[in-house]
């Protein structure tokens, strides 16, 4: 066994894609630099720090929404440098990686300037979205030849999971396998290989199809609204669709994109090349400007509070009202593909047609293109659906459909003079191993046209990590839905192990319900295993295999109980729920919580309680309840009264107050953390807990931990006898600032009266400074005010209003 040890990186280029690069480095907690050219006064002069530019470009990070820094105050380590004082830091970095204008004259000019500083065993890659590799390579000396390849990330870097890794013709092997070994774990991305052709698999596919939506809605005559309203999430696609996503995107960018395809795939080798012309509507709006969301305006324009969009027609923005029709929406809600793709071929209804003839024209591109772009179907559904935002793949879709009527279908469109070129399906289509298995993905793997067989996963030892890969429909294997030894189940959880090796001596429960809120029959299940782990197992893994880990108690599953007996009959409920908390902290082996996604309110008291904690990067933990009108009842209070005064007393102060402090502050405003990073810097999170870059590791990691521990010879901790609360001069001290805020308008008086009760809570009620109380007397405080808060008229309306919309009530 070698290791691959990245002690630290280089991004050239500190521009928006350069910096967010370096930003997720140091997310990954991997030492960056950032270089950018040495700084010029006005007159030409060279500035008073040359690396001006480089540190202008990190400051700009702590003000980007979305966030590129898990914790903005990380900025920090980010090193600035410039060309020209800086180069001799590379000999000490282990990859660089240059990101910047996509201009082949510039990158090699930089290439020559830091060639002889690139360390003998470091890796050099491009950032690239779509420039021939092989070209960029050109300048550079046969042994850096061999260590260079593309590496194209998706914007914003930290967000977006794909990556696209591109070998130039002398890239050794090995070093492709390290900077996907590097990229998939320690930065968390899931990585394409792409072949060096213009644009590569995603924004070829991405931007063809885009420009095929834009030509067939012209054909059809729908408003850009209406055709976003048809391509976002009814068809399982990111939320900004497609003239969003452009203005996301920036219009100029997306124009360049166009001209990289109309510039290099001549209809010689792309038969769709006629299409690949800026469309008028676009090339106006960059002409005048209008960029997209950087500039203001694009396919959209906002005005004050309302949302308005381009009429082509009469050349100025409208009200945005378009929607889909009730029949397709209807069609589109079908959950049989073959049927949903039939009815919309079938309807004579203009939006029914113009998704018809995206999904063709769609279909129709990637098959006569995938011999050239990708070695198998697998990365172009990967491409699409970690850099577009897209449910399901191309391949998978037409697979779900049925393959061969599908494939029937465009023939016949092909023909008949419907499709965008004239060019045939490939034989691969309709003849051979593919027809015949009526797909491309099968349990062999997926189809390779170059290849013309079944090729299996990357069988890389990173890849050991992610006990589920990440599924592709028709490819038959376990998910973390159906693998393993089912032990007991029902609607709520699922009790179940790993069917071999070590890793099955560690016990899994899965919540099953409605984004995994806790009802009943959740705390049921949370009790029957730890009963079975204390019994049989090394330890208990609480991990679902789809986000959120979990939103909270679920109030729907409360509201009988309340219509029934009254507030008072939820008391029993909260008892339950308190003791269901109790038991994962003080069971006899330990339970670790893999959080990914969402851990609010009662989810984030399973984490709290938990023995340990594994998360993915991407974790929003907070305690929410003041959101629906209630306190925190599942004992998150009583822990951060506990931790503050277990931290006053290793800090040899008497005064609890100012260690819970910003405990109560964060229930109190309903503070979500942002990142894990900041969940740990909350205190959500220990410091010893664990945060996992690649959601798909988080399994492996959190059953190593409970394994872990448990070799070590795990034990609960001692219930606390006694420990020190600010009593009653705490909730004064609180209350005081509260009124502050109240006669300042900045709170309503219910939520003063709701801040209240979560300060006596954690002040331990109306008692001494520095009495002793345990923790029964803190979860019997919560347990009374939240009682309380049920029976209040006003928070029973933020109850309502979020049960009925989604959506909190401020009143």
């Amino acid at each position: 066994m070698s290791n691959f040890n990245v002690r630290k990186v280089a991004v050239l280029g500190a521009g928006v894609m350069g910096a967010q690069i370096a930003a997720h480095c140091v997310n990954a907690r991997v030492p960056v630099v950032l270089f950018d050219l040495p700084a010029r006064n006005p007159d030409g002069s060279p500035a008073a720090n040359l690396s001006a530019i480089a540190i202008r470009a990190i400051e700009n990070l702590k003000k980007l929404n979305p966030a590129p820094l898990g914790i903005k105050d990380d900025a920090v380590y980010i090193t600035p440098g410039n060309y020209e004082q800086d180069l001799e830091i590379l000999k000490r970095c282990d990859i660089v990686i240059e990101a910047i204008a996509e201009r082949m004259d510039w990158k090699h000019d930089l290439y020559k300037k830091v060639a002889p500083f690139v360390r003998d065993d470091a890796i050099f890659a491009s950032n690239t979205s779509g420039l021939p590799i092989a070209q960029l390579a050109a300048v550079l000396g046969p042994d850096l030849k061999g260590r260079f390849c593309g590496v194209h990330f998706f914007n914003p870097p930290r967000y977006m999971h794909l990556v696209e890794l591109i070998p130039a013709p002398a890239t050794r092997p090995a070093i492709l396998d390290q900077l996907e070994t590097f990229l998939t774990s320690t930065l968390g991305k899931g990585v394409v290989r792409a072949n060096d052709t213009p644009n590569f698999i995603a924004n070829r596919v991405g931007i063809f199809g885009m420009l095929a939506t834009i030509k067939e809605a012209e054909k059809y005559g729908l408003p850009f609204d209406v055709v976003d309203d048809l391509t976002g999430t009814k068809l399982g696609r990111a939320r900004s669709a497609t003239f969003r996503t452009a203005d996301v995107v920036g219009l100029d960018t997306m124009s360049h994109v166009i001209k990289t395809m109309q510039d290099t795939l001549p209809s010689s080798i792309d038969p769709f090349a006629a299409h690949f012309a800026t469309p008028p509507v676009l090339k106006a709006l960059v002409e005048k400007g209008a960029l997209g969301q950087k500039s203001g305006a694009g396919f959209y324009r906002k005005d004050g509070r309302a949302i308005k969009v381009l009429d082509p027609k009469q050349r100025d923005y409208v009200e945005s009202s378009g929607k889909a029709d009730e029949l397709i929406a209807r069609i589109l809600k079908k959950k049989d593909a073959s049927e949903r793709m039939k009815l919309l071929r079938e309807t004579d209804h203009p939006q029914a047609q113009f998704l018809w003839a995206i999904f063709r024209d769609a279909f129709h591109y990637i098959a006569v293109h995938l011999e050239s772009i990708a070695e198998s179907a697998r990365e172009v559904d990967f491409a699409l659906r970690w850099g577009f935002g897209w449910s399901t793949g191309p391949f998978e879709t037409w697979q779900a459909a049925g393959w061969r009527q599908i494939a029937h279908w465009v023939q016949l469109d092909i023909d008949a003079g419907e499709a965008l070129c004239k060019a045939p399906l490939p034989a691969w289509v309709t003849q051979g191993p593919v027809a015949k298995a009526g797909g491309v993905h099968g349990a062999d793997g997926s189809w390779s046209a170059a290849k013309k067989k079944f090729v299996a996963r990357s069988s890389l030892p990173v890849y050991a990590r992610q006990i589920f890969r990440a599924p592709l429909a028709g490819e038959g294997a376990a998910t973390g839905h159906s693998g393993g030894t089912t032990l007991q189940e029902d609607d709520s959880v699922r009790i179940w192990k790993l069917s071999s090796g070590l890793a099955s001596e560690v016990l899994l429960l899965s919540i099953k319900s409605k984004v995994h809120a806790i009802g009943p029959g959740v705390l049921a299940g949370i009790h029957r295993a730890i009963d079975l782990a204390e019994a049989e197992y090394r330890g208990l893994v609480i991990w679902s295999p789809d986000e959120p880990f979990s939103v909270g108690a679920d109030l729907q599953a409360m509201l009988p109980v309340f219509m029934s007996g009254g507030a008072k009959a939820i008391a029993p409920e909260v008892a339950k729920f308190q003791a269901a908390m109790m038991r994962l902290k003080y069971a006899l082996v330990p339970v670790v919580s893999a959080v990914s996604g969402m851990a609010l309110g009662g989810g984030c008291e399973i984490a709290l309680h938990s023995a340990r904690r594994v998360a993915n990067l991407e974790s929003y933990i907070g305690l929410v309840e003041v959101g629906v009108g209630l306190i925190p009842g599942g004992g998150g209070l009583k822990e951060g009264a506990l931790r503050g005064a277990l931290a006053a007393q290793a800090a040899a102060s008497t005064d609890v107050f100012p260690f819970i402090r910003n405990w109560f502050m964060n229930a109190a405003m309903a503070n979500v953390s942002t990142s894990a990073l900041e969940a740990r810097q909350m205190g959500f999170l220990a410091p010893t807990d664990t945060i996992v870059f690649n959601a798909h590791e988080v399994l492996w990691t959190a059953i190593g931990e409970a394994f872990a521990a448990h070799a070590v010879g795990y034990r609960p901790p001692l219930r606390t006898k006694g420990f020190p609360v600010a009593g009653r001069a705490g909730v004064a001290n609180i209350k005081g600032q509260l009124v502050n805020m109240r006669d300042g308008g900045f709170i309503s008086a219910h939520d003063f009266f709701i801040a209240s009760c979560i300060a006596e809570v954690m002040c331990g009620g109306d008692v001494e400074p520095g009495s002793l109380v345990d923790e029964q007397w803190l979860l019997d405080l919560e347990r009374k005010f939240f009682v309380q808060l049920v029976a209040n008229p006003k928070s029973q309306e933020r109850m309502m209003g979020m049960m009925q919309t989604g959506k909190p009530v401020r009143n």
